[in-house]
């Protein structure tokens, strides 16, 4: 059995330098991070997929939730993915394990990129419709140039994930299809969805930010809402961390 230590060049060197101790505690550091960035993927992907549950585009038991308010089938279906790291215990299986990483690190990608084309149409309808951004509880810096940067690199790096396929003879098709496989699926997702449930595309600024008048009754319900009283100690805290 490999010793864990040689995985990372951290931990290496401060077992070359005889630094006791420090090892461990940067394999947990490392623990630590990968099981936060863990939770964070398992309540991104729950939350999504109740979500899509609730609006009618996923099974309707993914929206259901127990007396707490938590999906448990949406979490449940998030948690069975994370079954496929077992893949990594053997050679062969390993390897259907580098694929299924190509895949997510493209879908990613694409992922990023449609969240800032998003974002451009949310800015142009807030412009065509003469609402201010400084009215917004939280809005970014740089904006809309900031965006425009950060669509033209992701569309890069989506475009460089594959690129040593092209490059000094190292053309491998399983290379090229894990890279770049999302690209075509995404678009053809996108226009089937369209054709099937036949909706039509919202253009820069023509998106409705009223929501139908929905948004007029959340912000009546925030304005008549009121904190429930919290105790001495809580209190306390609350008005010394403001």
């Amino acid at each position: 059995t490999a010793d864990p230590c040689q995985s990372s060049p951290y931990v290496i060197s401060m077992v070359q330098f005889g630094i006791k101790g420090l090892p461990s505690l940067v394999n947990a550091l490392i623990m630590t991070s990968v099981l936060s960035c863990g939770n964070n993927v398992v309540y991104s992907s729950v939350r999504t997929l109740h979500g899509l549950a609730v609006d009618g585009k996923a099974p309707a038991i993914f929206a259901k939730c127990n007396r707490f308010g938590i999906p448990v089938y949406s979490v449940i279906a998030a948690l069975a993915f994370c079954l496929l790291s077992l893949l990594q215990l053997g050679n062969g299986s390993a390897t259907v394990l580098q694929w299924l990483v190509g895949i997510c690190t493209a879908s990613y990608m694409i992922n990023y990129f449609s969240t800032v084309v998003t974002y451009l149409h949310f800015y142009a309808a807030l412009k065509r419709q003469g609402i201010d951004r400084k009215t917004l509880p939280y809005r970014g810096y740089f904006q809309p140039y900031a965006a425009y940067y950060a669509v033209v690199m992701t569309f890069i790096v989506t475009l460089l994930l594959g690129y040593t396929v092209f490059i000094n003879g190292q053309w491998d098709v399983t290379t090229f299809c894990t890279s770049y496989l999302m690209i075509p699926f995404f678009a053809v997702a996108f226009v089937f969805w369209k054709v099937f449930k036949r909706t039509h595309y919202v253009r820069p600024g023509e998106a409705d930010l009223q929501l139908g008048g929905v948004k007029a009754q959340i912000d009546l319900y925030e304005t008549l809402y009121e904190l429930p009283k919290r105790g001495k100690i809580s209190g306390w805290l609350n008005s010394w961390f403001e």
